[in-house]
């Protein structure tokens, strides 16, 4: 089991998936998500990682808080949170939790306050019909009705839905989609509503009622763990490989141009075997004219 994050709610807004169809998304905020404390088993009696987000000024907290923060060497955080982990994914003190703990895809549960709606009647509270609008009622339309037993137990239980404080509550969203994730700019954008209002904090975890991705980061996806992704590392992968085709060429080149090499020195040589040869019958040839003129002489 994972830790898990604390994020301020920035609003809503919509996304356009790759078939045109737009998707309404809530924009969650990790700002700046860091580990203060931790809970040991042998110690406490329980794993867990507490983790802070937001900054506040040091005046505004109390003492013992500034302890706290000063203790584990990090910024006054504006909210607290307690998260249950495994034993198996402790986190040190200080670490800062990026978005990068998410994945595209994967289903989280988000723990808010509810926007508070004040004294609610039981129609709007607890989405009671009423009663009817026109014959045999006077001045009740809106009414709950009847709320008590008979005569034993003589009184209202506990819990019967009435009218009353609406709103303002802790409220669980589970299974909630992850449909895109900026590390960079420290954002989640989430399917769907999250309770709580703008600039609210909220409490993000697994999902409980699904398997966590296998590509999601664990134990935990820290900040400084993040890669941005970049073109030029491909480049310079892919260069090598490109570059290999003419080193082999090149390679063979002058193998070849060197076998052929003594055969062109080779020719010269026979040419000027042949030349001589040629050449003889030229030299011969006075001689013969010779012997001819001194023939004719004698006789």
């Amino acid at each position: 089991m994972r830790c898990g994050t604390l994020a301020r709610k920035i609003g809503m807004t919509r996304v356009f998936a790759k078939d045109g169809t737009h998707i309404p998304v809530t924009v969650l905020s990790l700002d700046a998500c860091q580990v203060t404390e931790t809970r040991m088993a042998a110690r406490d009696g329980y794993d867990a990682i507490q983790v802070g987000s937001g900054v506040r000024k040091v005046k505004n907290i109390s003492k013992a808080s500034r302890g706290q923060f000063a203790k584990a060497k990090v910024e006054p955080k504006a909210k607290l949170a307690e998260f249950r982990v495994s034993a198996d994914a402790m986190l040190e003190v200080g670490a800062v939790i990026g978005a990068n703990h998410y994945v595209a895809g994967q289903l989280v549960d988000v723990a808010g306050i509810s926007h508070g709606k004040g004294f609610a009647g039981a129609m709007k509270r607890h989405n009671f019909a009423g009663l009817r609008a026109s014959h045999g009622v006077s001045l009740s339309h809106r009414a709950h009705g009847s709320t008590g037993a008979n005569q034993d137990p003589g009184k209202v239980w506990k819990g019967k839905k009435m009218a009353g404080q609406m709103g303002a509550a802790r409220v669980t969203t589970q299974n909630l989609e992850v449909v895109e994730v900026l590390v960079e700019d420290g954002l989640i954008l989430l399917k769907g509503a999250v309770p709580g209002a703008k600039n609210s904090y909220v409490m993000i975890s697994d999902a409980i009622k699904a398997e966590r991705p296998a590509d999601a980061p664990y134990p935990a996806g820290l900040f400084a763990d993040y890669v941005p992704p970049s073109e030029t590392p491909e480049e310079v992968e892919e260069a090598p490989v490109e570059a290999e085709v003419p080193v082999e060429a090149e390679a063979e080149a002058p193998a070849e141009a060197e076998a052929e090499a003594p055969a062109e020195t080779e020719a010269p040589a026979e040419t000027e075997a042949e030349a001589p040869a040629e050449d003889a019958p030229a030299e011969d040839a006075p001689a013969e004219a010779d012997a001819d003129d001194d023939k004719k002489g004698q006789e």
